[in-house]
């Protein structure tokens, strides 16, 4: 039977099984040792006195625990997690070393310094009002912020403006060595960039031109924080509300109903000037156009009239007879369809002589009427 298996007459030392009877164990080793006494009972004499004990074993015990933990200190801080979304920073004696990416890494312990980094989560700065009860019906609180809100248009009017910056981050060296605090140079940066745009602004377009505020006051946001090297980049840059103080929205209120009735009486102006002047260029066309054709009638016909008497003229002259007579047959052929009572005289009779006359409407028209 081996020495192990034999049992003391007293029954088998029970031994700790939990790491808090290790523990307790192992603070008990140190109070004993630093006591100056023995747990071994066959340390002690026939006659009960207790042999001299080494000085330097109690220390020696100490040591080996201290070396022990920081072993053990040391391996456990060799070896660190990157969890999924962020990145570490590894600086080797104050300078940075590496960046690691998610997963199970080694470093020296300390010699290298790390620092994790979240680079997915959204952060964001409000102006003008703070989120109290985030979600999908959020409670704002806007007293108190008014300062932050309360800008200076272009024509020197007073405006309230409430905005938010989202940003991530897409350099974790530069956001965390370049600049010592980063939403605060976001917060700067963001005020300057905004009164800026809209002190170049007219009250007018600054609130009815909201997106194109955002999307500009975002490019020179993004500019300026590259420049200041934070190591961010602007997700969303929104403009949640865009008013006139309280102190002075009934004013503007009578002023914005006098624009729209100012517009209102412009657009009817404009709608009478489109149909009553284009209607009115058409009719002064017509007129020139008929007063061109009837003077390019006139003097067509006239033309032609000097045409014909000339050659009246030049026939007249040859054959004097024939064409006088031919004239006044011509005329009378002209003249007598449209005579209602011819009479037809002679010398030598004293009365006159009625002829029949024949209406276009076939009747028979009496002499005397």
């Amino acid at each position: 039977m081996s020495m192990q298996d034999q049992q003391p007459p007293w029954g088998q030392k029970k031994k700790p099984s939990s790491p808090e009877e290790i523990l307790a164990a192992i603070i008990q080793k140190l109070r004993d040792s630093f006591s100056g006494r023995n747990s071994d009972p066959g340390s002690s004499g026939t006659n009960g006195t207790k042999t001299p004990q080494n000085p330097f074993a109690g220390i020696g015990k100490v040591v080996l625990i201290i070396a022990a933990v920081l072993i053990f200190q040391v391996v456990y801080s060799s070896f660190y997690t990157i969890e999924p979304g962020e990145v570490g920073v590894v600086l080797q004696f104050g300078k940075y070393h590496r960046t690691t990416g998610p997963g199970l890494h080694f470093k020296v312990p300390y010699l290298e310094e790390l620092t994790k980094v979240d680079v997915e989560a959204v952060r964001k700065e409000e102006f003008g009002f703070r989120t109290r009860v985030p979600g999908k019906q959020s409670l704002f609180d806007r007293r108190g912020f008014d300062m932050e809100a309360l800008m200076l248009t272009g024509d020197k009017n007073v405006i309230n403006v409430a905005w938010i910056v989202q940003y991530i981050i897409n350099d974790p060296v530069d956001f965390l060595y370049k600049v010592r605090n980063v939403p605060q140079a976001v917060r700067d940066a963001s005020e300057m960039v905004t009164r800026r745009i809209v002190g170049n602004m007219d009250f007018d377009y600054v609130l009815s031109n909201r997106e194109i505020l955002a999307g500009d006051a975002k490019r020179e946001l993004q500019h300026e924080l590259d420049r200041l090297e934070c190591g961010v980049r602007i997700v969303a840059l929104q403009m949640q509300d865009i008013n006139p103080p309280d102190k002075v929205k009934p004013a503007f209120n009578e002023v914005n109903e006098a624009d729209q009735d100012m517009k209102r009486l412009v657009n009817e102006a404009e709608e009478t000037y489109n149909r009553v002047i284009p209607k009115a260029r058409g009719s002064a066309k017509k007129i020139i156009e008929e007063a061109h054709g009837y003077a390019v009638e006139r003097v067509n016909q006239a033309l032609g009239e000097s045409a014909r008497f000339n050659s009246i003229v030049d026939e007249y002259l040859k054959y004097r007879e024939v064409t006088r007579r031919r004239m006044y047959l011509e005329a009378m052929q002209d003249i007598l369809p449209n005579v209602e009572r011819v009479y037809v005289m002679d010398k030598d009779q004293k009365n006159l002589l009625p002829f029949l006359n024949l209406n276009p409407a076939g009747q028979i028209t009496p002499a005397g009427k």
